[in-house]
């Protein structure tokens, strides 16, 4: 691919815009050297003001969600995509969230433009965790942690069984729930369907990747060792 179509689809602007960048001899080598729109050139080759490009098509972040943050690109109020670099929305193919955290729910959430990636994250043959700690508004009863591993809890106004979860009680208000499905609220549902109500709910982690100290509306992309610990925590 020529370097002007492909600096474009990384969202640095149209191909009228990139062009100026060429124009200008803002777009060089590693060496410093300036390299032309017509250009074919290894990506990590490429330098724009002197800095590296965005990562290349395959990309994948971790971002650490606060409450109160959209996961669209279209819905009123703060979106995810606000705290990315604005380009990001403008990349080809589009960078899309893996799932969804409501707007009330902080934590892990990951972003990537790869489809076959997405799809193999969080289809249910992957059996990848996403484990939750949830701030309760009642304490437990002491049943919970059995009801959710039974495989039969039924939510409301759905057919099929929910698969078995695993809960770890902290102490009397809060827990963490690890579950493999991504069902709508479901974490929210789990627990309002055993006589309770979720107060804050943060996602600690998806398969064996965790946040790892990442601050709090902070994000960074990952590379292939972190991609090898997302799938080595599928569920047994």
């Amino acid at each position: 691919m020529k370097l002007l179509r492909h600096i474009a689809n990384l969202g640095y602007g149209s191909r009228r815009e990139v062009q100026a960048l060429f124009g200008e001899g803002r777009i060089t080598d590693a060496d410093g050297a300036v390299l032309y729109a017509d250009d074919r050139i290894a990506h990590e080759c490429v330098r724009l003001d002197g800095a590296p490009l965005d990562p290349a098509p395959g990309m994948v972040l971790m971002l650490h969600k606060p409450v109160g943050y959209t996961c669209s690109t279209k819905d009123a109020g703060r979106l995810v995509y606000d705290l990315l670099p604005p380009r990001f929305r403008l990349r080809d193919p589009a960078l899309s969230t893996v799932g969804r955290l409501d707007r009330d729910t902080s934590g892990l959430l990951l972003l990537t433009d790869d489809g076959q990636l997405l799809h193999r994250i969080i289809s249910p043959r992957a059996q990848l965790p996403k484990r939750y700690l949830a701030t309760l508004a009642q304490p437990l009863r002491g049943h919970e942690a059995a009801v959710f591993a039974s495989g039969s809890l039924l939510l409301e106004s759905e057919k099929t069984p929910l698969k078995p979860a695993l809960l770890e009680a902290i102490d009397d208000t809060h827990a963490r729930l690890a579950i493999t499905e991504g069902r709508y609220h479901q974490v929210r549902r789990m627990f309002a369907a055993v006589g309770n109500h979720v107060q804050a709910l943060h996602r600690e982690c998806i398969g064996g990747l965790g946040l790892d100290g990442l601050a709090e509306g902070r994000w960074r992309a990952l590379d292939a060792a972190d991609l090898e610990r997302l799938f080595a925590g599928r569920a047994a």
